[in-house]
């Protein structure tokens, strides 16, 4: 029960993080990385908030991966609803302010690149399931053959042209992102001693096998 505790504890954590971080990136007011320049683009075009658009966006993708054949885990479910929740939380409490120059854009920028990264170890190192983003690029990967690197790329290149087709506002923070995520995460999971080689992410499918399996060996 204590791990179970802990596990979903550092789950929520994770989430938490990652969202102040996205309100960090957004409120920096320098551009914005791929997935949330789509975001901000959709919304100045359908009324929603952030959060809003976000859960939007995961269901849409964790229905798409799973039809590819990637079966969602728990924390899959849980990243698409709550990082969308707990982003419209912050986000409405203005506890982040808009910054109103460029230095002080870039810090929270970068400070924001780095909440997201610890964010992602945080809900990572539990194994129970890729964010929705992650799970796409997974079944792009095992579907084209190509490497994670131009998947990833590809990915996050099509989320931006549409964002920045739809209106939302680049410029130097994107670059700062688009470039500065990558080494984020590695120094982060390098400081953890976090390696994803050894990372086996349950889906709810095996889940539910395990759970049937240990009721029939309870009775």
């Amino acid at each position: 029960m204590k791990k179970c505790i802990n596990t979903i504890m550092t789950l929520l954590f994770g989430f938490i993080v990652c969202s102040i971080g996205i309100i960090l990136e957004v409120n920096a007011n320098i551009g914005l990385g791929p997935w949330d320049a789509f975001h901000i683009g959709v919304i100045k075009h359908i009324p929603m908030s952030l959060g809003n658009i976000q859960i939007v966006t995961g269901i849409a993708i964790v229905l798409f991966t799973t039809f590819m054949g990637q079966i969602p885990g728990w924390a899959t479910i849980s990243n698409m609803i709550l990082i969308g929740v707990f982003t419209d939380i912050i986000n409405n409490s203005n506890i982040i302010p808009m910054s109103d120059n460029t230095f002080k854009g870039i810090i929270m920028m970068v400070i924001g690149i780095i909440f997201m990264a610890f964010g992602t170890y945080l809900y990572m190192k539990v194994q129970l399931g890729t964010g929705p983003r992650d799970g796409l690029m997974v079944v792009m990967v095992k579907k084209t053959g190509k490497s994670v690197r131009f998947v990833r790329n590809f990915i996050e290149a099509c989320a931006l042209i549409i964002g920045i087709m739809l209106g939302a506002p680049v410029g130097i923070g994107t670059v700062i992102y688009v470039f500065g995520i990558g080494y984020a995460i590695q120094w982060i999971f390098e400081l953890f001693k976090f390696d994803t080689n050894d990372v086996v992410h349950r889906s709810i499918l095996e889940d539910y096998r395990l759970v049937s399996k240990n009721l029939a060996l309870k009775k």
